[in-house]
């Protein structure tokens, strides 16, 4: 449902300035559109920008634990702190979005993080590296925090789906040049020249966004009349389905993130006993994610949303079943399963929230990322401790679970067509 306003949009959107087409009764770009196209890929680009920054050091913790000294679980917090930053500042940029306009608070966002992640391979010491993370990850926060109302405002109902999905499969595209290009340079040189590379990548990618990225035509709220942003928060918490749609971003990123940062300590180890450039390329797998995101967003306008997701938490479940066997073959079928479902319900559960909201969407949208994004912090920590105390097998089972709860959860708060 569309948030509407009386004031035209050049009173309530900056985005519109000098822009006579913005139109209440406009019902969003059609798939095919030049608009449409030029969105999509702007998204795609701002995907890569902030994912490939934000996960950047996942692929080379083995190297940063040893140079520093360190544990698995210590390491692990050069993702963790910048995760927590894009969580504790989603809900302020959804504010800044609100007042700036949709594209102006994104370019911001990828600006703001570009020139932090120029910085991070810079830090001297475990603190400060900490530090800049966090503050690169309020700036990555801008992005995700707004990117799906931009797509549920800006495109046509029936086509939101296939848009959110394009904009996850960049995240995926991200995610994996982050990774893969850091991993094979800090093996061979050092950590931080591989971090430097992906941060020069990511501003070309920043670049390509604020070229792309249409302006708005959807009007904003109005300021003088505009529900408090503590009424648009309660309001989506009071809604038991976009609760539980919070619920799988917190359960299911935290198991994911917990896979991917500590399968690389046990393939280092024997007796797999794999150098870290071969490690890095494990993060290929996100490629199955890019597919199955844009599958699924098509799947759920045949099948519906609930059934999709469902389908998609039960691959994670067999994905990662299958990382607990002994032949490497097996894990790395497994990875690639675990991550194709997980990116398939992601992609529906995040764009099912932009659909759902009928009130505050940019707020709808930013505590979805305060849930992933926390979920991926704490989870992704506490999914350490158990691999370091028990094992690889239980820790699997503990991320098996967790999809077992998100699953049962949707299944007992989201209908069909909601």
């Amino acid at each position: 449902m569309t948030e509407r306003t009386t004031l035209s949009p050049t009173e309530v959107n900056p985005d519109h300035a000098g822009d006579q087409d913005g139109d209440q009764d406009w019902d969003g770009h059609p798939r095919g559109s030049r608009a449409y196209r030029r969105l999509v890929i702007a998204l795609l680009a701002a995907g890569i920008a902030t994912f490939a920054q934000l996960y950047s050091v996942q692929g080379i913790l083995p190297l940063i634990a040893s140079d520093l000294g360190i544990t698995p679980s210590q390491s692990s917090l050069a993702v963790g702190f910048a995760t927590v930053g894009v969580a504790v500042s989603v809900l302020p940029w959804s504010v800044v979005a609100d007042r700036l306009g949709r594209v102006r608070a994104m370019s911001l966002s990828v600006v703001a993080a570009t020139v932090l992640g120029l910085i991070v391979p810079l830090s001297p010491s475990l603190p400060m590296l900490l530090g800049v993370r966090f503050l690169e990850g309020m700036a990555l926060g801008g992005l995700p925090a707004i990117a799906i109302a931009y797509v549920s405002e800006e495109v046509h109902r029936r086509h939101t789906a296939v848009a959110a999905a394009t904009y996850v499969s960049g995240t995926t595209i991200g995610g994996l040049l982050g990774r893969v290009v850091a991993a094979p340079i800090a093996e061979h040189v050092d950590w931080r020249l591989g971090t430097l590379t992906v941060s020069i990548m990511a501003a070309a990618a920043a670049a390509a966004f604020l070229a792309l990225a249409p302006k708005p035509r959807r009007p904003l709220p109005a300021r003088d009349d505009d529900t408090g942003l503590w009424d648009k928060i309660r309001a989506n918490l009071a809604d038991r389905g976009m609760l539980a749609l919070y619920g799988q971003a917190f359960l299911l990123m935290g198991g994911f993130v917990t896979v991917y940062n500590y399968l690389g300590f046990r393939l280092e180890a024997p007796p797999f006993g794999l150098p870290q450039s071969i490690i890095g390329l494990l993060f290929v797998a996100y490629l199955s994610g890019t597919v199955s995101s844009r599958v699924a967003g098509q799947l759920a306008g045949r099948l519906g949303r609930r059934a999709v997701l469902a389908g998609s938490t039960a691959v994670m479940i067999a994905g990662v079943a299958l990382t607990a066997a002994s032949a490497l073959a097996v894990i790395l079928t497994g990875l690639v399963v675990f991550t194709m479902g997980f990116f398939a319900a992601h992609a529906i559960a995040s764009g099912w929230t932009g659909h759902r909201a009928t009130v505050g969407r940019a707020q709808s949208g930013s505590l979805y990322n305060l849930f992933y994004y926390a979920g991926s912090s704490v989870i992704g920590w506490t999914g350490g401790l158990v691999f370091q105390t028990a094992g690889w097998t239980p820790m699997a089972l503990y991320v098996a679970g967790l999809a077992v709860v998100a699953a049962g959860w949707a299944g007992l708060a989201l209908r069909t067509g909601t």
